[in-house]
């Protein structure tokens, strides 16, 4: 029998998303699947609209935002599948999505995690993510974001992680790595948990025919200054916890060089402080992250170098910004 999957979604304030996500969801061609939602302390009417509409569904209800990351892990406590699905509430999954991931999944031994191909709801011909890109420099972002997508013309490939907006896990990888960090609550998380993977010698696949349609940023409004808070601190967090050393030292002036640019563009093209906010928050937490990193770096298996084949080369700082050209324009 085909192993059983515990699909998991974390919910604020989204019953308008659940009403188009759920029906695809249960309408998967892969059966042997739960469904758990965990609504953190939704004010909308979203758990009595789950109660009553889809009462099939596993429902954890939490009294207060929670987060992403935290939100996910209770779930993953209690779930009864040997493979954990995560999934937005924002998306709409083709009929085939697990099916297509769980094929891949199963098919490789050291493959613990699989990324979809994301494309955006309203514009079905572009890509939003196709899994994780990680550069030397620690900065990440979604694969082939922007472009048009290519149906039938790409094949199955390495990625360095996927996004957790709908991704798939080997439940056996996360009991050995951890689950994912709840003190960065949302964004970047799925980051820090490829990097423990990969730290661990996990590999992980793009499969371009699961493909989910999302709505990007329904909950976290794009640009938003507590967005932009979040994703500068928990990338210091991210870098600090997971690059190994030496290398890191090596790196660390290409590192803060890049930081620096990113940090100088939200100021003076955008006139954002809180990208700033955030890496003042993430480098004054320094104790507690390097006892994490302690942690992490004392239970790598790999060289860095093996590593690098899953990493994208550097990229003109300049020239950075147009990886999220396509968001700021999608608003």
């Amino acid at each position: 029998m085909a192993g059983m999957v515990s699909l998991i979604i974390v919910n604020w304030n989204g019953k308008h998303n659940l009403q188009g996500c759920l029906p695809t969801v249960l309408a998967q061609t892969y059966s042997n699947f739960e469904v758990i939602l965990v609504d953190n302390g939704s004010t909308d009417g979203s758990v009595e609209f789950v109660s009553q509409k889809f009462p099939q569904v596993r429902l954890i209800r939490n009294a207060e935002n929670l987060g992403f990351a935290k939100g996910n892990n209770i779930a993953i406590e209690v779930a009864q599948g040997d493979y954990i699905a995560t999934l937005n509430n924002d998306t709409q999954a083709d009929p085939h999505w697990l099916r297509e991931l769980m094929g891949s999944m199963e098919a490789h031994a050291r493959v613990g995690m699989c990324a979809s191909k994301m494309l955006f709801y309203h514009q079905p011909h572009m890509i939003n993510s196709t899994g994780i890109n990680l550069d030397r420099a620690g900065i990440a972002w979604d694969r082939r974001g922007g472009e048009e997508d290519q149906e039938g013309q790409e094949g199955m490939g390495e990625v360095f992680g996927p996004c957790a907006g709908a991704a798939l896990y080997k439940r056996q990888m996360l009991e050995e790595i951890g689950f994912f960090d709840e003190d960065f609550f949302a964004y970047l998380e799925d980051v820090d948990l490829a990097w423990r993977a990969r730290l661990m010698g996990w590999r992980s696949l793009y499969v371009p025919t699961a493909r989910v349609y999302h709505l990007h940023s329904a909950t976290g409004k794009e640009g938003s200054p507590y967005k932009n808070y979040l994703l500068g601190r928990n990338k210091i967090w991210t870098i600090l916890k997971n690059y190994p050393a030496p290398e890191i030292f090596v790196f660390l002036p290409v590192i803060l060089f890049y930081d620096l640019a990113s940090v100088l563009y939200a100021l003076l093209a955008r006139r954002d402080i809180s990208a700033l906010r955030g890496r003042i928050a993430g480098w004054r937490d320094l104790p507690r992250v390097l006892a994490k990193r302690k942690e992490v770096q004392g239970k790598r298996s790999v060289s860095f170098s093996t590593l690098t084949g899953a990493m994208s080369p550097l990229e003109n700082p300049f020239k950075v910004p147009r990886r999220y050209r396509h968001l700021r324009e999608l608003g």
